[in-house]
């Protein structure tokens, strides 16, 4: 990703010059305006090599929790960020955070700095400790903080994990099957040609499928590297990211999970930034961002433009047709009596249930479905290279 220069004028008039990235110059300066700065000069750097590796969620997720954790205890801000500074395990994370110590030292807010480094802190993070610092209640936004990246860390986890499983086990039997075309069934193929019989129908394939894969493996590999490069080109389109999205969504079971997953991402999102004090404008822009899926994002979208427009959000989220009836149900209450901050935790809660009750559904599906798999694909090529051994057997008798 690109690196940017810049010289901005803060809200109070001072003039900061640091380096953010970003996809493209403007995206940087849309970030820039975010954190409530006016762009004076802003330039794309040249690549650099970035050092002390990266930052995961996970890193965050304990930073935030330790970091809220010793603010609620009554230390000053400077002492805290320092201690998390020195006892962090991750040398990236450690030095993101003695960079935060020296801005805030030289007279920066928290969220200015922490606004410097968006490959650690996201928009989310810097706008709710934004909205903490000038209301006063930084200790309570960082505890509201640490709860919403743990509980959205966990609700992740749990996604990764019902893909790895079956991943897993189809690489497994694709190695398995691998190993059969290619050192197996040509030690069968050599036996039958040294008897000369006429091989079954299934035989004939199975040997065929090997001698083809024998030969011309290198464009197997070829055609499979291209498929997967084309496949993410593709995805890079707005077009393509949008029709791969909803393809997505539309899969048996997996589309049922992934649906509950995005809509509890999006209710606890922006749940959290409405009950901090973000305004729901800015609120639904960054939990857009955070949807995970480009149907989600743009029914997000469309309902961010329903608001500044007067409207309401339950509209133009019941037309994308995503969101289940109930979902939209509790944001229209939540919206006409006030609470729509506590609806939508509410609804996050419960689809955080929903989405462990889909995580069993798909397992308890997959894994009869990869054995029987296995049983046809693997059992099958056994049989096959076994019907001539029992057409002999006949023969002799």
């Amino acid at each position: 990703m690109p690196t940017f220069a810049y010289t901005a004028r803060a809200a109070n008039g001072d003039l900061r010059s640091a380096t953010l990235d970003a996809p493209s110059r403007e995206e940087a300066v849309a970030q820039l305006r975010r954190q409530r700065m006016s762009v004076v000069k802003i330039e794309q750097e040249t690549k650099r090599k970035s050092a002390g590796g990266s930052i995961k969620m996970r890193d965050i997720v304990i930073f935030t929790r330790q970091f809220s954790t010793m603010i609620n205890a009554g230390l000053p801000l400077v002492q805290a960020l320092d201690i998390l500074a020195k006892q962090s395990d991750n040398k990236a994370l450690a030095d993101v955070t003695r960079a935060v110590v020296a801005d805030v030292e030289s007279g920066h807010t928290v969220a200015d700095a922490l606004g410097k480094h968006p490959k650690a802190f996201t928009d989310l993070y810097v706008n709710m400790v934004a909205a903490g610092e000038a209301g006063g209640i930084l200790d309570t936004i960082l505890m509201r903080l640490a709860t919403f990246l743990e509980k959205n860390d966990a609700l992740v986890r749990k996604v990764k994990g019902a893909m790895t499983y079956p991943a897993v086990i189809m690489s497994v039997a694709g190695i398995a099957i691998l190993v059969l075309l290619i050192k197996v069934i040509p030690v069968f193929q050599e036996m039958f040609g040294s008897v000369g019989m006429e091989l079954p129908l299934p035989t004939r394939v199975v040997i065929g499928a090997s001698q083809f894969l024998q030969s011309y493996w290198w464009a197997m590999l070829i055609g499979g590297v291209g498929a997967v490069f084309a496949l993410k080109a593709y995805y890079k389109t707005s077009a393509g990211q949008l029709n791969i999205d909803r393809l997505l969504l539309k899969f048996p079971v997996l589309g049922d999970l992934l649906r509950k997953s995005a809509v509890s991402r999006f209710t606890r999102t922006l749940g959290t930034l409405l009950s901090s004090g973000v305004s729901i404008l800015d609120g639904l822009e960054i939990t857009a961002k955070t949807s995970g899926n480009r149907v989600i994002q743009d029914a997000i979208m469309a309902s961010r433009a329903s608001i500044a427009g007067g409207d309401t959000i339950a509209a133009p989220l019941q037309k994308s047709a995503v969101f289940p009836p109930m979902v939209i149900s509790m944001i229209a209450v939540g919206e006409q009596t006030g609470g729509l901050d506590e609806m939508l935790t509410k609804i996050a809660d419960f689809y955080d249930e929903e989405v462990d009750a889909a995580v069993s559904v798909l397992m308890s599906l997959l894994e009869p479905i990869m054995i029987v798999f296995l049983g046809i694909v693997v059992g099958g090529m056994v049989v096959a290279m076994y019907l001539p051994i029992f057409d002999m057997m006949n023969a002799v008798q």
